[in-house]
């Protein structure tokens, strides 16, 4: 089984994804560092080198590369990752998607110490950041909910979400 984990920047994707892979001893596989991996450039580089468009590519060639080949693994997606194409219909197809849902209030806070590492908010002041998410919380909602389970990470530690992810796993 595969377990992929989708939500915003900032909803504790790769995090959580460490945590559940090591309670259910699965491999944990980080979309973004095999697209870093595949391309020989950290993530920023690919979007300052490449662009957007290029990248989006990339995703979605690793996403169906790692779909098809993975088993027993949590995959933490990127952020717009259910967005583009037709990612969630591959997402959903193959594996258990978990949309891993957290406020604007949490997400904000949990971005500002870590923007320069963002290439989509680097550029954007601290006080235009909530609009900001919220915005793309908007547009991406519609693939954001077509996951099969929803958990939210609001008030919780990676251990509270992996077991609430373990328990609706288990309650399917």
């Amino acid at each position: 089984m595969i377990i992929s984990l989708l939500g915003y920047m900032g909803s504790g994707k790769s995090h959580i994804a460490k945590v559940l892979g090591g309670k259910l001893n699965y491999k944990v596989i980080d979309l973004d560092q095999y697209i870093a991996l595949q391309n020989n450039m950290t993530i920023p580089e690919i979007f300052s080198k490449k662009g957007e468009i290029y990248f989006r590519k990339q995703e979605k060639r690793c996403l169906e590369e790692i779909l098809e080949v993975a088993d027993n693994a949590v995959l933490s997606l990127g952020g717009g990752t259910p967005a583009f194409y037709d990612n969630m219909k591959t997402i959903n197809g193959a594996s258990k998607s978990v949309y891993l849902r957290a406020t604007v209030a949490t997400i904000t806070s949990r971005l500002i110490p870590q923007k320069q590492k963002r290439p989509l908010i680097a550029r954007i002041s601290d006080d235009d950041l909530p609009e900001f998410i919220a915005k793309h919380l908007f547009e991406r909602q519609v693939f954001y909910s077509q996951a099969k389970y929803t958990v939210s990470t609001d008030r919780k530690n990676p251990e509270e979400v992996s077991d609430k992810i373990i328990l609706a796993l288990q309650n399917q």
